[in-house]
């Protein structure tokens, strides 16, 4: 009796553990995820500008057509991530999202003065060697810890008129975003 019991309970215990790995699990081989639709339209250390959606189409991103959005893909095994540029006055605002797509950071052009963006985004042992003063940087860089190190940006800007979006999603493809190694922004000693 206690055998069956513990067999019983042993099996329930295992299905729900099975159940709930599978649950968490889907969304990740999905290939309908956030990451898997941005690996397909934006290659590692490049800006991209997302289409603005067309009313009555199939908007998968769930865009929202008065903004301009770029995205940027950073693999921060390669070293320290780096987005720089020159924003408008107007509202801007970005987001650094891990592979699952959870938001690490996020911020507003309320917080810069100047809309000269320079955002740093490091894994741990990065922030590290930063702490360490092994690694120098540039005054004004926003520093961000990303606790993976596939990694992605996404900027968005609202044009003050419809007419203006082509002219906005201009100055997104100025923005620079690549990793640290290859800039001169930071200098490892």
């Amino acid at each position: 009796m206690i055998k069956t019991f513990l067999t019983l309970f042993a099996g329930i215990i295992f299905g729900l553990i099975l159940h709930l790995s599978i649950i968490l699990l889907l969304p990740v081989f999905s290939p309908s995820s956030i990451w898997n639709i941005f690996a397909k339209i934006a290659p590692i250390g490049e800006v991209v500008i997302l289409d603005r959606p067309v009313a009555n189409s199939d908007n998968i991103l769930n865009l929202d057509p008065e903004l301009a959005y770029a995205v940027c893909r950073l693999d921060l095994s390669m070293g320290p991530g780096f987005l720089s540029g020159q924003l408008t006055s107007d509202f801007w605002s970005i987001g650094v999202f891990d592979k699952n797509g959870v938001a690490i950071y996020s911020t507003t052009g309320r917080s810069s003065s100047d809309n000269f963006l320079q955002l740093g985004i490091f894994n741990p042992s990065q922030t590290r060697l930063l702490a360490e003063q092994q690694l120098e940087m540039q005054e004004n860089l926003i520093i961000v810890e990303s606790p993976r190190n596939e990694i992605f940006v996404v900027v968005r800007i609202a044009p003050p008129f419809p007419a203006m979006w082509s002219v906005y999603s201009e100055i997104l493809t100025k923005l620079n975003c690549s990793n640290l190694a290859e800039n001169s922004y930071i200098l490892t000693e």
